[in-house]
This record gives structure tokens, C-alpha cells and sequence, in this order.
């Protein structure tokens, strides 16, 4: 039986609590992933193969934490010894282990209010070897911060639940410090939800394309196809001012916690659906909302290309009758001019039909590249204060998003190759090819267009020793990631709620007092 395979059986048999028989497996497989791999030092050996705890010490720290909060001082002193002991464990086998960084993706409810909870939740994920827990600050349009301290735009998680108080986030990061843990706050950027768009003073924010349409109304018609379909979802016009001075006082106030790191998602446009998931027409990008066009317009050097460009967001297409009428309304002015334009005053001379042809692509290429800059410029005014904090940053995105599709892009336009490389990059390698290829392909994907390449920081999906929405085990998709990159230090899992469904299910929807 190879190294691997005595793994999966340890592992089997942690989760089942079969601790002697346990101990002694993990003995061979120590041995025999010696004998494997004999550069490795003797001492590496001397931890779990993925840091996890025992199922005895998981056992007995349990029953002091529950023993603790029913008020037995004695317990509460061993169960502090013991976080202290595996957060020691947990950082001397990260040291020693080839994925120096390993994380979990975590969305907090406001049942986490309960006594414990917190307490429950991160022993949890030290158990499984985890020593990084990213912790959704701001999804759905609501914000994790409490309700008497949250001067955001937008509504807190505990609005309404009666614990309006309890700051979850500031639990979060010292708890999980305590036990080992790297806290790292997880934001979504352009994806601010539909109670924000439709406020007051905020209508004006929300994207829109040249068909009439918002990213409500598309959402809304994605419905029937889209199992995953999110009613708060709502994306925003990167260009609008009222916006990002409102995810800018957001990110200040997230700086405050000093979390150890903050990462941007949702760093991108609407994915559409369909036909819709590709744009090939200046009326399908996302750059009518009023911000957007008013920038996009500001491109114009001179008064020709003005007008060009105006009637090109109009109509969607340039005519050789624009073409004549722009030279009679400007004859002073000799071609037409914008930001990146490559017009030569020799084409300027061609009969408009042929002119008409040559600017609707140039046109095309303005407008497309306008809305990719919206999304880089978004990313890079949100990183400033976290910078300027000494904080890592870092964005959450597909590598498939900025994908050229025949003469058209991905919906998404999630150019994350421009991204400055100040930035730390998080692919979201969620391949569904039933193997590891397509996972693998992707990150490669990133790592070639990615000069500093430690900068690189995987996701991948799944659950452990089985595979879960036509992917491998998260063990398996691990050890090709060790064989192929193994330069790579860090990378992460998605998510806690794929790992415990009934637990996710039950702080979901539990009752508080």
C-alpha cells in the first residue's frame, strides 16, 4: 500500500475516533514516507501528514471547552492549556510541512453569537491541520461589524438579531490568533448588493449596459437557468465616485481590526449567462451606468472623436453617414482622436465606408478596454489604505475571467493579469473535468502570466478523501499541486461549509435568545 493510501486510512479512522489503531498506521506510514522520500529530514516525519490533531486530543479538547462553559473553572484552565499546546503543534508542523500556509474559507452567522460558538468553530478548523481562516467581511451587501459600530453604507449581519452588540470580527481575529491561526478578512468588492444600489443617493451606482438593462434586471432574468441564483446580488459601476468613496470607508474601517490580511472578490463584472456569457458588442458591456459613460467619453482628445464616440454608445456601430456628418460638423479638425487611438492621418483619407470600419474597431477596443481599466482601477484604490497599513492584500478570481472568446471577452472582464503584482493573486482553480488537468491548467494559467511568481496563492474546491461536484478529494488535488508546483508555499480550501454542511445548515438558521 503506497504512502498516500495509508493517509486516506489514518484519516478514515481520525474522523471515526479509532485513535490506537490509528496511532499504530500512523507509525508505518511514517516509516514508509521515509523510505519514499529519504531527502526529507527525519523530523518532518514526526506530525500528521496534513497537521491534524488526533481524534484523543480533539475528544478530550472538546469536553474541556464544553465543560468550561458549563462553569467548571478547572476544565476552563486545561482547555486554555490545550489551545495553547496545539496552536504550538499546529505552527512547528506548518514549519515543516511543504504547504507552509494552508487555509479555509469561512462565512460567519449571527448564531456565532452563542456562547462557544467562535470557540467551536475555529477548534474545528485547527483539527484539520488549517493554520490561515479567511472570514467573509462583507458579502450580500451586509457588513460583519457590529450595529452600534458600523458607520458603513451598508447594514450589518447582526441587524436584527438581538446580539447587535457582538463583534463577531473582532472575536474572530483574536480567538483564532490565540490557536495559530492567520485571520485574513474577505471582502466582496464590485458585487454590493441590491439594498445599496436601491438607496437613496446610491441608484446611480449600479451598472448598466447598453440594452436598458442593470445587473438586478439580468440577475432577475438569469433566474430560471441559474441553481445557484443570488437575490442580493447586485454589481456596481467601478467609475462611480459615490461608490468608491463608500468601499473605501468600508476597507478604513476593516484596516482598524488589523486583520492579517485582507482579500478582494467579486473583482470583475456580472457573469452572464448563455450567449450572455461573452461580449462581443459595445451594448453588452457594462459601461452605461452614468460614471462609466462620462468617463469613457472624457477619452476623447478632440471634438471629432467625441462624437464618435457618442454616437458609437447610441447605436452600437459607426456608419459611413456618421462618418461624413462628424467631418462636416469639425472640418478644422483633421482625424479623429482618443486615448490609445491608432488612426493615421493616411486612413483619415480612405472613403467613409472604409473609414466607418476602421473606427468601429478602434471604438471597440476603447470601449472594451474602458470597462477592463474600471475593474484594475477599482482593485488598486481599494488596496491603498491596507497598504499604507502594512497589510497583505490580495484578489480572489477566475482564471478563465479575462479570456478573449473569439473577437469578444468573458462577461466577467476580470483582467487580474493587470492587476499590480503588489497584489497577492488567489485563482480560484475550481475546475469540473472529474480529474486534476483542468485544475491543474489553471493555475499554470497564472503562474505564467505572473512575474513574481510567489505572489501565486491557489484555491481549490472540494471536501476531503472523496470527490465532491465532479472534483477530485481535496487530498488528491493537493498532492498533484506538491508534484507540480512545488515552489508553491500556500494555498487554501473552498469552503468550511462544504466540509460540515450540517453545521453550516444549523448556524445558519439556529434561534438566538
Amino acid at each position: 500500500m503506497s504512502s498516500a493510501a495509508w493517509e486516506r486510512v489514518i484519516y478514515t479512522l481520525d474522523r471515526l475516533g479509532v485513535d490506537i489503531m490509528k496511532r499504530f498506521l500512523l507509525t508505518i506510514a511514517s516509516i514508509l514516507a521515509t523510505a519514499m522520500s529519504p531527502a526529507l529530514p527525519a523530523q518532518s516525519q514526526s506530525y500528521p501528514p496534513y497537521c491534524q490533531q488526533s481524534a484523543s486530543e480533539i475528544s478530550i479538547k472538546n469536553a474541556s471547552r464544553k465543560a468550561f462553559l458549563a462553569g467548571d473553572t478547572a476544565a476552563q484552565t486545561r482547555y486554555g492549556e490545550l489551545v495553547t499546546t496545539h496552536a504550538k503543534t499546529l505552527t512547528n508542523c506548518r514549519r515543516q510541512n511543504d504547504f507552509k500556509t494552508e487555509g479555509i474559507w469561512l462565512r460567519l452567522y449571527p448564531c456565532d453569537a452563542r456562547p462557544g460558538a467562535i470557540e467551536e468553530l475555529l477548534d474545528n478548523i485547527v483539527n484539520r491541520g488549517y493554520n490561515e481562516v479567511f472570514v467573509e467581511t462583507f458579502f450580500n451587501g451586509q457588513v460583519l461589524l457590529p450595529v452600534n459600530q458600523n458607520p458603513t453604507a451598508w447594514r450589518s449581519v447582526m441587524a436584527g438579531s438581538g446580539q447587535e452588540n457582538v463583534d463577531l470580527l473582532r472575536e474572530v481575529i483574536t480567538k483564532g490568533r490565540a490557536r495559530g491561526l492567520k485571520v485574513t478578512s474577505w471582502l466582496f468588492a464590485l458585487n454590493v448588493g441590491t439594498e445599496y444600489v436601491q438607496k437613496t443617493g446610491k441608484q446611480g451606482t449600479i451598472a448598466r449596459n447598453g440594452k436598458g438593462q442593470t445587473t438586478i434586471e439580468t440577475n432577475l432574468a438569469s433566474r430560471a437557468k441559474n441553481a445557484t441564483f443570488n437575490p442580493d446580488e447586485a454589481f456596481a459601476d467601478p467609475y462611480h465616485p459615490v461608490l468608491r468613496k463608500d468601499f473605501l470607508a468600508l476597507v478604513e474601517q476593516v484596516v482598524k481590526y488589523q486583520p492579517d490580511g485582507i482579500v478582494f472578490d467579486y473583482i470583475r463584472y456580472q457573469k452572464g449567462s448563455g450567449p450572455e456569457s461573452v461580449v462581443n458588442t459595445v451594448k453588452d458591456l457594462w459601461v452605461y451606468g452614468e460614471a462609466s459613460q462620462l468617463g469613457l467619453m472624457q477619452r476623447a482628445i478632440n471634438n471629432r472623436g467625441k462624437e464618435l464616440i457618442s454616437r458609437y454608445l447610441k447605436a452600437g456601430k459607426i456608419s459611413a453617414a456618421d462618418v461624413v456628418d462628424v467631418d462636416r460638423l469639425y472640418p478644422q479638425e483633421a482625424e479623429p482622436k482618443w486615448h490609445g487611438s491608432q488612426i493615421t492621418p493616411e486612413e483619415n483619407k480612405l472613403p467613409a465606408e472604409r473609414r466607418a470600419q476602421i473606427f468601429q474597431i478602434e471604438l471597440w477596443r476603447l470601449a472594451a478596454g474602458h470597462a477592463m481599466q474600471g475593474i484594475v482601477d477599482y482593485v488598486t484604490l481599494a488596496s491603498v489604505p491596507v497598504q499604507n497599513a502594512k497589510i497583505p492584500v490580495g484578489a480572489a478570481f477566475f482564471p478563465d475571467g479575462n479570456q478573449m472568446v473569439g473577437r469578444g471577452y468573458d462577461s466577467r472582464l476580470q483582467m487580474w493579469n493587470r492587476f499590480p503584482e503588489t497584489i497577492d493573486r488567489y485563482p480560484m482553480a475550481y475546475g469540473t473535468c472529474g480529474k486534476n488537468d483542468c485544475i491543474m491548467d489553471s493555475i499554470q494559467r497564472v503562474l505564467n502570466s505572473s512575474r513574481n511568481q510567489t505572489i501565486v496563492k491557489p484555491i481549490i474546491a472540494g471536501i476531503w478523501q472523496q470527490s465532491y461536484g465532479n472534483r477530485p478529494a481535496l487530498d488528491v488535488q493537493m498532492r498533484e499541486i506538491r508534484q507540480r508546483f512545488p515552489y508553491l508555499t500556500e494555498l487554501s480550501h473552498f469552503s468550511y461549509a462544504w466540509q460540515e454542511p450540517d453545521s453550516d445548515r444549523d448556524r445558519k438558521t439556529c434561534r438566538l435568545p
